[in-house]
C-alpha cells in the first residue's frame, strides 16, 4: 500500500506513519549541505595555516575588541529598533482603524526596495553628522525593518479572532489579551524576521564603508583587497562565525520546541479593529515620519543628482545592459534558491533528523559571512577541483543561493507548518502519487509563501555587492556594481542613473507583494 494512516492519535486525530524521504527530496537537500560546508572549510583551513600564535596576536588587541564592539552595537541596535518598528506598524496597520492604512502598508515597504549602500550615501552627503555608529543604526533600521514588519503583519491578518475574543470573555484588558495570547502567536514570526536582521548586520560592508564605521566585515575586506592576508581575514571570519553560533542557539532557545500548527487555512472572518479616536493623529504622524525619513529623503537626495547629472553623458547602452545582467543573474538566484529551499523544508517539518537540523542551520551559518569570504570560498574550490565553473555566471549563483537562502527559508517553513500532512496522505489514498499529491494538494497552500520567498531572494540579489564584484564573469556588470564603481570615485551624479533603476526595478516585488497584501484586500 501506498500510504496508510497509524491508529488514531489523541484527541481523535489521525497522524500519517513516518516514511523515510525520497531520493529526490534528499539530493537536493544534500548538495546544500556540501555547498553549505566548503566555506566553513576554507576559514577552518585559512586559520588552521595561520597557526594558534598568530591567531591570538591578532584577535587578543584593542582594534579587534573595538570591532566587536561596534559589530555588536549594530547588530543590537538595529535589530531592537526594527522589531518595534516592525511590531508597531503591523498592529497598526491591521488591528486599529487607522485612516489610509492599506496604502500606508504600501508605502512604508518602499524602504526596502533602497539598497542600504545607496540610502547610505545620501544620508551622509546630507551631513557629516550621519557618519559613524548612529548614522549606521539609522540607515539599516530604515532598510531592514519590513523584515519584521511583513511576515508579523502577514500573521497578525490569519490569526484565528476567537483565541483573542476568548481573552477578553474571560475579563482580559486589550494590553493583557496581547501580551497573553497576541504576542506568543507571533513570536515565531518576529524571532525569524529578527534573526535575518541580525544576521545581515554581521555581514553588511557597502553601506558601512561608506557611512565610515568599523566592522569586522571591513577589517575583513581590508584584510583581503589592501593586506592581501587571506589567513588573517579567515580568522576575523572565524569571530563572525561563532557571534553566528551564538545567535542561533539563543534563537532556538527562545523559541523553544513549541509548534504553531493548525489543520487547513483557517477561518476567513477577521478580528475587529481597535479605535483610535484623537490617537489617530498620531498614528499618521508616526507612518508620515517613517515614510519621509525612510524613502523621501533618499529618493529626494537621488533626484537631485539626476538633475545635477542631466547634462552629461547617458549611456544607453551601459546602462542596458548591467539592467539586462542584474535581472537575469536575480532571477536565476531567486530560481536556485527555491529549489533548495522547498526540499529543506519539506525535510525539517516532515521527517526531522540531524540532516534536516544540519541543512536548516547551515544557510543560517553562512549568513554569517560577508559575500566575500563565500566568493573567496568559491573561487579557491572552482580553481583546484572545478575549474569549468570559474567566471561563469554559474558560480555566482551558487554565491547568491548560499548568501540568501535564509531569506526564503522562513516564510517556506512557516507555510509548510500549515500545510498538514494529512491532506497529501488522503490524496495519496485516492490513487496520486507522492509528487502529484504535493503538486496539487501542498503547493496551492504553500504559493504565496513561495511568491514571498522568491521577491525576498530577488530584492537582495540585485543589491547584492561584493561576491557580485568578485564571481562576476569579466566584462559582466550590474547595476549594483556600476553604482560601487561610480560613487568610490565621488561621481555621485554618474551614480545616479543607475541607482535610480535599481530601486525603481527592486520596488516591483515590494509593491506587487505589499498590493498583494493590503489594496486587493
Amino acid at each position: 500500500m501506498s500510504a496508510s494512516l497509524s491508529a488514531p492519535a489523541s484527541r481523535g486525530g489521525y497522524v500519517p506513519r513516518r516514511k523515510r524521504p525520497s531520493i529526490w527530496l534528499l539530493l537536493p537537500v544534500l548538495l546544500l549541505v556540501v555547498l553549505s560546508l566548503l566555506p566553513l572549510v576554507y576559514v577552518g583551513l585559512k586559520t588552521w595555516q595561520a597557526g594558534w600564535a598568530e591567531a591570538l596576536h591578532l584577535l587578543w588587541r584593542p582594534y579587534v575588541f573595538g570591532l566587536l564592539r561596534n559589530t555588536l552595537a549594530l547588530m543590537v541596535g538595529v535589530t531592537v529598533a526594527c522589531g518595534v518598528i516592525g511590531l508597531s506598524l503591523a498592529w497598526l496597520l491591521e488591528r486599529s482603524n487607522l485612516p489610509g492604512r492599506r496604502l500606508w502598508g504600501v508605502i512604508l515597504c518602499l524602504p526596502f526596495a533602497v539598497p542600504a549602500f545607496v540610502s547610505s550615501f545620501t544620508w551622509v552627503s546630507l551631513s557629516a553628522s550621519f557618519e559613524g555608529l548612529g548614522g549606521a543604526i539609522l540607515v539599516m533600521t530604515l532598510s531592514k525593518y519590513p523584515l519584521i514588519f511583513l511576515p508579523v503583519a502577514a500573521t497578525l491578518r490569519n490569526l484565528d479572532p476567537s483565541l483573542e475574543e476568548s481573552a477578553r470573555t474571560l475579563g482580559q484588558n486589550r494590553w493583557g489579551v496581547f501580551f497573553r495570547v497576541t504576542l506568543p502567536l507571533l513570536w515565531p514570526s518576529l524571532l525569524a524576521g529578527s534573526l535575518l536582521i541580525a544576521l545581515h548586520m554581521l555581514v553588511e560592508f557597502g553601506a558601512l564603508s561608506i557611512i565610515g564605521l568599523q566592522t569586522f566585515t571591513t577589517a575583513i575586506y581590508q584584510q583581503f583587497e589592501l593586506e592581501f592576508s587571506n589567513a588573517n581575514a579567515a580568522m576575523l571570519s572565524a569571530v563572525l562565525l561563532a557571534l553566528c553560533l551564538m545567535l542561533l542557539w539563543l534563537e532556538l532557545k527562545v523559541r523553544g520546541k513549541g509548534r504553531h500548527v493548525r489543520t487547513g487555512q483557517g477561518a476567513a472572518r477577521q478580528a475587529g479593529q481597535v479605535r483610535l479616536g484623537p490617537w489617530a493623529v498620531v498614528g499618521q504622524a508616526y507612518c508620515l515620519a517613517l515614510a519621509i525619513i525612510g524613502s523621501g529623503i533618499p529618493l529626494g537626495m537621488l533626484a537631485y543628482w539626476l538633475a545635477v547629472g542631466s547634462s552629461a553623458a547617458f549611456p544607453v547602452a551601459a546602462i542596458s545592459e548591467a539592467l539586462l545582467s542584474s535581472l537575469a543573474l536575480s532571477l536565476g538566484g531567486a530560481a536556485l534558491c527555491l529549489v533548495l529551499a522547498v526540499p529543506v523544508g519539506l525535510l525539517v517539518v516532515r521527517y526531522k533528523g540531524q540532516l534536516a537540523i544540519w541543512a536548516e542551520r547551515l544557510p543560517y551559518l553562512l549568513h554569517a559571512l560577508p559575500g566575500l569570504v563565500i566568493a573567496l570560498t568559491l573561487v579557491y574550490f572552482a580553481l583546484h577541483y572545478v575549474p569549468v565553473l570559474y567566471q561563469t555566471s554559474a558560480l555566482l549563483l551558487i554565491a547568491y543561493a548560499l548568501l540568501f537562502l535564509p531569506l526564503a527559508q522562513a516564510p517556506i517553513r512557516t507555510a509548510l507548518n500549515k500545510a498538514a500532512p494529512q491532506l497529501e496522505e488522503a490524496a495519496r489514498t485516492l490513487g496520486a502519487s507522492s509528487f502529484s499529491a504535493f503538486c496539487r494538494v501542498t503547493l496551492p497552500i504553500i504559493f504565496p509563501a513561495l511568491g514571498a520567498a522568491f521577491a525576498l531572494v530577488f530584492l537582495d540579489a540585485m543589491k547584492e555587492l561584493t561576491a557580485t564584484l568578485l564571481l562576476s564573469p569579466t566584462g559582466l556588470n550590474t547595476l549594483a556594481t556600476e553604482v560601487w564603481a561610480h560613487t568610490a570615485n565621488v561621481e555621485f551624479a554618474a551614480a545616479a542613473p543607475y541607482a535610480a533603476l535599481l530601486i525603481l526595478v527592486s520596488g516591483l516585488p515590494v509593491y506587487l507583494l505589499t498590493t498583494r497584501m493590503y489594496l486587493s484586500r
